[in-house]
């Protein structure tokens, strides 16, 4: 059961880009690591059906029993699809490829835009004292993708350091005016992150600039480094923090999760 009228409850943070393979599902486990680091209770929801942010953080395939596809669409109690990660503080509700089949069964009900929104918002969930819900979007502007901006209170944008970066950008900006003036009238963009950054390159302080020009104060001062150690933590299953703790990528996450808590002081 949704309780709507609950003033407080978790800073709900929906990290997406229709692009893929510009460090969005390393962000969210990142993120989530380092926040967790600082104390905090976090939730990761994983929406993208390849399930890379459960892997990512330690959650095998046949460990996956419950998912966001019942999460969304059968009436199912948070603890028995939200489960623990070997970081303390950290918990995720995993995703399967069975996910990929929701956005055609999402059609077919009447309030299919507001169902994760709903279901985060369940009386039931205070019972975890979570601080942040980072939900790691599918690398598209599809139902899901809606669902988590409807459900998030602002939507946090990975931008690799590339030529042509920010020409994606202007459909999904476009995607959250939408969402706006459907659903979520309050819903703002907590930042645009720029990752895979090599200072060395002169392309990246290109990209860099050009998203200060154009974007301001929407740019986190942090910045996420081309880092081998990010690259290789999810193949051991784990976070950067955990993995190389001391490494330039785990470092960076810790300074952007410092400047996120500061923004939502």
């Amino acid at each position: 059961m949704s309780d709507l009228s609950r003033p407080t409850g978790p800073k709900i943070i929906a990290i997406a880009n229709q692009k893929g393979g510009v460090g969005k599902t390393t962000t969210t486990i990142n993120l989530a690591a380092a926040l967790a680091e600082a104390g905090k209770r976090i939730l990761v929801v994983d929406l993208d059906p390849q399930g890379n942010a459960s892997t990512g953080l330690g959650i095998e395939v046949e460990d996956r029993e419950y998912t966001t596809y019942e999460l969304l669409l059968d009436d199912i109690e948070p603890e028995q699809v939200i489960q623990k990660t070997e970081t303390e503080g950290l918990f995720i509700v995993p995703a399967t490829v069975d996910l990929s089949s929701a956005d055609i069964e999402l059609f077919a009900n009447e309030k299919r835009s507001f169902l994760l929104h709903d279901a985060l918002r369940q009386t039931q969930m205070d019972q975890f004292q979570l601080d942040y819900i980072l939900i790691d979007c599918p690398p598209s502007l599809n139902l899901l993708t809606v669902n988590a901006m409807i459900a998030a209170h602002s939507v946090l944008v990975p931008l690799q350091s590339e030529f042509f970066a920010l020409e994606g950008l202007s459909q999904l900006m476009l995607t959250i005016r939408e969402v706006r003036q459907s659903g979520n009238k309050d819903l703002r963009i907590e930042g645009v992150l720029l990752t895979m950054y090599d200072r060395r390159n002169n392309l990246s302080q290109q990209v860099e600039n050009d998203a200060r020009a154009n974007l301001g104060e929407l740019v986190f001062q942090t910045v996420i480094p081309r880092n081998v150690r990010v690259s290789e933590a999810p193949s051991f299953a784990m976070p950067v923090l955990s993995y190389d703790p001391s490494s330039k990528g785990a470092v960076a996450y810790r300074e952007l999760a410092l400047e996120l808590t500061k923004n939502n002081g």
